[in-house]
């Protein structure tokens, strides 16, 4: 196990940052500030072959292996979470779950347009009255003939007035008490959809979040992913793979944290003295740094499992957790060690610690993976081998 990066790595982490320094930093404040989304952020991603990472070069992406989108994500979310979130849904919910699960046809027929930009991917799983307990999803699709019929809403959807198709995982409606599922690519343009906007967010103020709906939409059977009665199995693999993008992304918190703070720490000075060398400063500091290694190993171990083809669900839920808790933490020690100046938006600390306060809720709550964690130590959960894995790196043509 060698979790040395490559010099590819290295060059596509300084392009990630290069992207977050020159595209994202502009005017943030103001997007932040007004809660506003920029839209062409999402085409100048797909011009610089951000939303193409990982997806094999046989479907037009740039080939490059698993670790790569975790490097990327952590150097989005360095510059704003808008960003990585961008990816997180796109790559790592839509693209890597159409990886693992859609036929060929399906794969030459989405992943290109999708690895160029041409088209965004989101993701519909969450629901007003089904978030942590997600199998009791109500939206239900009616098989009729060649097709389904969806009804229903979700909720909480990043890209919900951007993306142009969304991987959706509905209940089948059919006899009986067991619940079964499907997921379908349902496509921005399909009579039926429609999308709504979730203003006055805590955070994540510049990225579009929002509801959509399915009113009598008819999807064909050609865009189903998987058999009937897969959709769970569906969602529970965009969830690895969503899981892993966030836990990554933290750590860019973590450093922004980090960088903020030290920088501070030795030009703010109290009685003549730098606030960097008092010693409970230095202890918040030290956790940043030791979180930022830690977060880092955490997910290159991930990576390098979806690389080798192991499946990896404890792994990224301990990655998720600790990533994101320790992100939140950094992010309220930041707002400490700046004291008054870290309660406004002259410093970008309040913003990191807004962003990071999502993180912890979303692609599973840290309540959830606390009981995931002791579950597995326990014995009380084991996993089984996949239905259908995720290719392993690099992808034959």
């Amino acid at each position: 196990m060698d979790f040395a990066l490559t010099s590819e790595h290295e060059l596509i982490r300084e392009m990630a940052a290069k992207f977050g320094r020159q595209e994202v930093l502009p005017g943030l404040t103001e997007r932040d500030r007004e809660g506003k989304s920029d839209r062409t952020l999402l085409d100048k991603m797909g011009e610089a072959g951000i939303l193409g990472v990982s997806i094999p070069e046989v479907y037009g992406g740039s080939g490059s292996d698993y670790v790569s989108l975790g490097l990327v994500c952590e150097e989005l979310e360095r510059a704003d979470t808008s960003a990585r979130v961008v990816l997180s849904v796109h790559s790592g919910l839509h693209c890597l779950t159409l990886l693992q699960w859609a036929t060929e046809e399906q794969k030459k027929r989405w992943l290109p347009k999708l690895a160029s930009g041409e088209r965004v991917g989101g993701f519909g799983l969450t629901e007003p009255n089904a978030g942590s307990d997600a199998i009791n999803i109500q939206t239900h699709a009616r098989k009729d003939g060649d097709s389904y019929v969806l009804n229903g809403e979700k909720t909480w959807i990043s890209l919900a007035d951007y993306a142009d198709q969304f991987l959706v995982i509905a209940r089948l409606q059919e006899p009986g008490d067991k619940a079964r599922h499907a997921a379908f690519i349902v496509e921005r343009n399909t009579p039926g959809f429609s999308s709504r906007p979730i203003k006055g967010k805590l955070g994540v103020r510049a990225g579009n979040t929002g509801q959509i709906f399915f009113d009598n939409l008819r999807v064909g059977a050609e865009n189903r992913i998987g058999e009937d009665g897969d959709g769970f199995k569906v969602a529970m693999s965009a969830l690895d793979h969503g899981r892993y993008t966030v836990a990554s992304g933290a750590v860019g918190i973590i450093v922004a944290c980090l960088e903020a703070s030290t920088e501070y720490a030795r030009s703010r000075k109290v009685s003549g003295e730098e606030i960097g060398r008092k010693q409970l400063v230095q202890q918040m500091i030290a956790h940043m740094a030791a979180s930022r290694d830690i977060g880092r190993l955490l997910y290159y171990q991930v990576g390098w499992m979806k690389n080798t083809g192991i499946r990896h669900t404890r792994e990224v839920s301990m990655a998720k957790w600790q990533n994101c808790n320790n992100a939140f933490q950094s992010a309220s020690d930041a707002i400490e060690i700046h004291g008054a100046y870290g309660y406004c938006d002259e410093f970008p600390v309040e913003r990191y610690f807004r962003n990071s306060r999502g993180a912890v809720i979303y692609e599973g709550t840290r309540e959830i993976h606390t009981l995931v964690q002791a579950e597995y130590a326990l014995g009380y959960r084991t996993d089984r081998p996949l239905a259908r894995t995720l290719p392993k790196w690099p992808v034959k043509a």
